[in-house]
This record gives structure tokens, sequence and C-alpha cells, in this order.
């Protein structure tokens, strides 16, 4: 069973198709509202360390003058190098 889960966490993709993993660096890819607040986390804002989970939201990671969130893989972009 351990294969399983480990395959499953190499399917997540970004927006391009790059492939991602634990504590890669992203950027977002278009303007998202924060539900449940006022905020919004601007495009081309880059999150570094994320970590990937299973579920809806893809993505936990913490953006800079916001703090922790989950964001889908969808509205993400992997930065090179």
């Amino acid at each position: 069973m351990p294969d399983d889960l480990a395959e499953t966490a190499s399917d997540v993709r970004d927006s391009v198709g790059n492939v991602l993993a634990d504590g890669d660096t992203v950027t977002v890819i278009k303007d998202l509202k924060v539900k449940g607040s006022s905020l919004v986390v601007k495009v081309g804002t880059k999150v570094r360390g994320i970590r990937l989970v299973d579920g809806d939201h893809d993505i936990d990671c913490k953006i800079p003058g916001m703090g922790q969130m989950s964001l889908k893989s969808q509205f993400v972009k992997k930065v090179s190098g």
C-alpha cells in the first residue's frame, strides 16, 4: 500500500503540467479571494516550501503576510531553479 500513496502524491501537477513535490516554490497565477475574509492572494505571489496533501485543495503553505492556507494546484505554477 505505501507504493500507492507515493504514486498519488507524485500525480499532483501545477497549471502547466509540472509535477509538484514537497518543498517546491510556486507562484500564484490568478488573483484568489480568501473565503471568509476580504483578503486577496495577488497574482505573482511567490510561495516557498509547499506541502502536498490529499483532498480538494492539494497544497498546504504559508503565504507571506497572510499565514497558513490551502491552495488548489491548478492555480499555481512551479518556479524552476
